[in-house]
């Protein structure tokens, strides 16, 4: 996974720091995170779930392009924004540390460290959703079903179209994914 397409530039390097670990860790934990924090994105998109917002609402309503910049930027990150993110992602802190602890097995990274990775990843891959989908036609949801049907193998807006829709990605890409 090119971790450059789904993230803002310096994004691995700021993650690195605001956890305080090496750059070849941060960038193990976020391959690792990716698949799963992209899949329930995309199973988010369009639908009721962040109160009566959709995603693309409740990451405008936590701020957008300016999440990711929050992370790269020089203030100090507001890691309570990646948690609301989350919830509206997930659903639950259960589906959570499912998440990092999945990733721990796959990178061998402690899932302790990976549950302080998550929501600054969210805020990373949500703002930089934001900003590529502002004024696009598909908006979120078309660069979120793009991303994931390269994940999956697939033909981008397509791979999500078959049956299991984007649930059947997440599936695919967590069961696929161990080499």
């Amino acid at each position: 996974m090119n971790l450059d397409n789904i993230l803002p530039a310096g994004g691995v390097d700021a993650l690195a720091a605001q956890l305080g670990i090496p750059r070849d860790q941060a960038q193990r934990g976020a391959q690792a995170l990716l698949p799963s924090l992209l899949a329930g994105m995309g199973d988010r998109v369009g639908k009721p779930g962040a109160g009566s917002q959709d995603l693309e609402q409740h990451f405008n309503t936590l701020g957008g392009a300016g999440l990711a910049d929050n992370v790269v930027g020089a203030a100090p990150t507001e890691v309570a924004k990646g948690n609301e993110l989350l919830g509206g992602i997930f659903g639950s802190k259960d589906t959570s540390r499912q998440v990092a602890t999945q990733a721990s097995q796959q990178s061998g990274l402690d899932p302790s460290l990976l549950k302080q990775m998550l929501p600054i990843l969210a805020m990373l891959v949500a703002g930089h959703l934001a900003k590529q989908g502002a004024g696009q036609s598909g908006g979120i949801g078309g660069i979120l079903t793009s991303v994931l049907g390269s994940l999956a193998g697939g033909g981008g807006a397509a791979a999500g179209a078959g049956q299991g829709g984007l649930g059947g990605i997440l599936k695919s890409v967590l069961g696929g994914g161990r080499h």
